[in-house]
């Protein structure tokens, strides 16, 4: 490992941060050279993204690669440790491409109050607090970043949100910081409990060995503080009014990453540190899942808003990730990684669509559109590829997410019941049939026909130059991985083996996930 890439993951973590604070030394009547500023900023970030994906081993992607590991806290043992592996790779990937996109889309497509100074400020900090979360390896240093979004996304809600924007950034601010507190008092039970550090290798060595009901109550705090986050059903009431108020880029960012929060602190921290009690946590995981995938899917059917049915699609996708993690076998993870980075791509993207009819129509009332092939062809066109995508179509990226995660349902990890499992896998599969009517209904809706009255003499413009730039890559990506899905499964397969397998025989089971049939795809 040459000098450069001990700096590397935390110059991907803290450039945004610099170029945050550049741009409060640029007057605010200087848009241009804010814009500028924060988008070469971005790319900077993604630039060095790119060079660890280039020097990335990937014959061990479940080492911990790139990694810094310096003294940070000492009077709490707290440790300045960052490093990738094959799981946090993707994720850090879709973070350092999703947030330049969302600024090329923002050139033109600022909110009011227009302050592209504060704006695009805000988008970077975001930046900063996700890259983070995805490389930390200290749970100290992983609430400090995960917590580090909060604050931005509740002004970017509260200032440039909806009418009802108040409610839903206060909404999302005290259900949030409820489950961190929680959050919070596991990390420091784990800490006390289990050899007096933080370090999340460390802790996966030393904490499964801990009693089981002392196993059971910690994750109880872990499962509050995730759950919330991803969100999951009951706990999933402030993500539909924080997606409908949120501008559009606040509703991406929301979507296409922050989301992922949650389901990673699962797989990085959740499941391997306290494997006895993921066991006994699982059958009800997995019920709530299921539940979410049905209640959200039953919600978009109901909505007469586009972008609240895009919102409710995430509770019912993001219960498939759920699923996948409720088996707690090395097939469903990979699945849930997958579908994480699926979501991330096409919600994305939905959310963009959704924010640029409401641009050119002033409305996102579904019953007031129609038509949107006939006066904006191309933006009609890409919101139906996207919808068939989130369908789950055969051959694009969320059918690699959904199937797999299903399919790993029906051999859990040993010691979980494999009939209840089982109905879970027929009622998900049930889901993504509520999945297809609800998004071609959309789509029939807002595409088809004649425009309506009151817009049919208007014109409409069909997708802009920065539409095109900020879409293109994620359009493309959601093909790619769609027919090569090996290009995530070879990243994330080794380490879920590894972490998965090594939490649970620590924990003295027999390795999950073994009763798949022969050749199950580690990589798919």
């Amino acid at each position: 490992m040459n000098g450069f890439d001990h700096w590397v993951l935390s110059g991907a973590i803290f450039i945004p941060g610099i170029g945050a604070a550049l741009m409060l030394l640029i007057p605010a009547a200087e848009e241009t050279l804010i814009k500028a500023v924060a988008l070469l900023t971005s790319l900077a970030a993604m630039g060095f993204g790119i060079y660890v994906f280039a020097h990335f081993n990937y014959d061990h992607t479940s080492a911990l690669q790139m990694a810094v590991n310096r003294n940070w806290i000492d009077v709490i043992h707290a440790r300045y440790h960052i490093g990738v592996d094959g799981i946090s790779l993707p994720l850090m990937g879709l973070t350092l491409l999703i947030v330049p996109l969302c600024i090329i889309y923002s050139w033109d497509h600022f909110p009011e109050p227009h302050n592209p100074k504060a704006f695009l400020s805000l988008v970077l900090l975001l930046e900063v607090g996700m890259t983070g979360t995805f490389l930390a390896q200290d749970l100290i240093l992983f609430f400090v970043f995960f917590e580090l979004v909060l604050l931005p996304m509740y002004f970017m809600i509260g200032v440039w949100g909806g009418p009802n924007r108040q409610y839903a950034s206060i909404k999302f601010f005290l259900f949030t910081l409820f489950g961190s507190a929680l959050m919070i008092l596991s990390f420091l039970a784990l800490y006390f409990k289990a050899g007096n550090t933080f370090d999340i290798p460390t802790l996966i060595h030393n904490a499964s060995s801990l009693p089981h009901n002392t196993q059971v109550l910690i994750f109880a705090g872990l499962f509050m503080g995730f759950a919330i986050k991803v969100p999951m059903v009951p706990f999933h009431t402030w993500l539909p009014d924080a997606h409908t108020e949120a501008p559009t880029v606040g509703s991406v960012i929301l979507a296409a990453v922050l989301l992922k929060l949650g389901t990673y602190g699962f797989i990085r921290i959740a499941i391997p540190i306290l494997p006895d009690a993921a066991k006994t946590w699982a059958p009800w995981i997995g019920l709530l899942a299921v539940i979410g995938i049905i209640y959200g899917a039953l919600n978009c059917l109901a909505q007469t808003d586009l972008k609240r049915l895009v919102a409710f699609s995430s509770v019912a996708h993001m219960g498939f990730v759920m699923l996948g993690i409720a088996t707690l076998t090395t097939y469903g993870i990979n699945a849930a990684i997958f579908g994480m980075v699926a979501h991330g791509l096409i919600t994305g993207m939905l959310f963009f669509c959704a924010g640029s009819i409401q641009e050119r129509f002033g409305t996102r009332e579904i019953a007031r559109l129609g038509g949107l092939l006939k006066q904006a062809p191309r933006l009609g066109w890409i919101l139906g590829f996207c919808a068939f995508a989130s369908l789950g179509l055969p051959g694009l990226a969320g059918f690699w997410g959904e199937f797999p995660a299903i399919l790993s349902s029906y051999a859990p990890a040993v010691g979980l019941s494999t009939g209840a499992f089982r109905t879970y896998m027929v009622v998900a599969a049930i889901g993504t049939v509520f999945a297809a009517g609800y998004l071609l209904w959309m789509y029939q809706r807002t595409a088809f026909g004649n425009p309506k009255s009151e817009f049919e003499h208007e014109h409409i413009h069909d997708v802009h130059i920065p539409e095109y730039l900020a879409w293109a890559p994620l359009l493309v990506l959601i093909v790619v991985l769609g027919i090569v899905p090996s290009l995530i499964f070879r990243q994330t397969d080794g380490p879920v083996h590894t972490t998965v397998t090594a939490a649970f025989t620590q924990s003295g089971e027999p390795p999950p996930g073994q009763a798949l049939p022969a050749q199950a795809p580690r990589s798919p």
